[in-house]
Formats: structure tokens, sequence, C-alpha cells
């Protein structure tokens, strides 16, 4: 049966996150995992530097040891990353059908996989093919990249600090939605100054001038 995937933004805060693995696959998972203040544990006997120093650090939780079944029971987020597969089946086998499992090298066992992320602070753009072409996906994200450069961390965090004040002192509908889409347009991006701009926007949206 063909899989149609449902994209979704996954708050991880406080999670419990099980990474099975410690070579550069896992490391990799681990890498994108830790920017979502997971509870991250690591199962290996060995792992690599990077991963060692993490776990000195506090960061993560690494238990020497091979994969045993007990090892994911809690874990709401788990992700196989061995280099062998038959761990990884172990891996896959031992979850619950309410755990979100990854296995790094048989994506169609998987519940989830992680598509390829784009970020500039605020702003985060997932690219996936499904699998169909990881090579792709690279591409993709390296055009977006060009399209986004790294002023729009700025523009984004000013975006969000516009629309609470626009949410909280703007009750008429019609004006509150002229605003937020006035904000969002490239003419208004491109002129710079955006504080100053936004002061006499609202001013000439609400009739005060």
């Amino acid at each position: 049966m063909k899989k149609n995937y449902y994209p979704i933004m996954l708050d991880l805060t406080g999670k419990h996150v099980v990474v099975i693995g410690g070579g550069k696959v896992a490391e990799r998972k681990v890498k994108g995992l830790k920017e979502t203040n997971a509870k991250i544990t690591v199962v290996a006997p060995m792992v690599t530097p990077s991963l060692e120093q993490m776990a000195k650090q506090k960061e993560i939780q690494w238990i020497k040891k091979q994969f045993s079944l007990n090892d994911v029971k809690d874990a709401f987020l788990i992700v196989a990353a061995t280099d062998k597969r038959e761990i990884n089946k172990m891996v896959l086998k031992a979850a619950k059908p309410h755990q979100l499992v990854n296995v790094a090298d048989d994506p169609e066992k998987s519940n989830f996989h992680v598509p390829s992320v784009f970020r500039r602070g605020k702003l985060h753009i997932a690219v996936s093919t499904s699998g169909a072409s990881p090579i792709l996906t690279k591409k993709i994200c390296s055009e977006i990249a060009n399209m986004y450069d790294e002023q729009y961390e700025q523009y984004i965090d000013f975006l969000y600090e516009c629309r609470q004040h626009i949410l909280q002192n703007v009750s008429d509908h019609e004006k509150k939605q002229q605003l937020l889409q006035a904000i969002t347009d490239e003419s208004f991006r491109k002129r710079g100054n955006w504080e100053e701009e936004f002061s006499k926007l609202l001013k000439r949206v609400l009739g005060e001038l």
C-alpha cells in the first residue's frame, strides 16, 4: 500500500527520545533533535567523540550498552540508527503502535521520516520527496536558501512582534487583516526601516493621520 504522509511541526519539548546507535548517522540525528529541547537518550556501546562530548556536558544521556527491548519502552519517539540491520529490526519490533519510530536504513518500515529542513530563525521550510530522491531534496533546499537570505531571520522576528501588537490592540477584523497582509508584502520588506514603516501603516489604516 502506498504511504501518504501527514506533515506536521512536532513539539518535543521535554519528551523522551531514544536514539539507538552511536555512529555518524546517530550523531546527525541527535544534532537535529537537540534543537527541540527533547530529553535525548543514546543507547550504544560506543559513540562518536561529538556524542561523547554532549554526554559529558549533560546535553544528552548516554547508556553505554548494547540495545535491549526495555530501552525504548518509555520513549515518545525512537530512532534506530545503528549500522546493523538486525539491531534496527529489533528496535522496530520493540516499538509499540503508539510510539513514533524511524529506522534509518529502512524508511518503508518507519512510521515517520524526517524531511530536510531549511531554517532562518523562526522560518522553517521542510522539503521531502518521501524518500524518492534525497539528492533532489538537498537541491531544492539549496535553491530555497538562495530565495530567503539572512535578512529573513530578523524579518520573521519583526512580523511576530507586529502580529502580537495587532492582535492585542486592533479589534476591527477588516483592519486587522489589512495590517497583517500589508506587513507581509514584499514591497514592505524591501523598504527596510520596518518599525518606522509599521508605525506609519498603523496610523494610516486606523485613521489616525
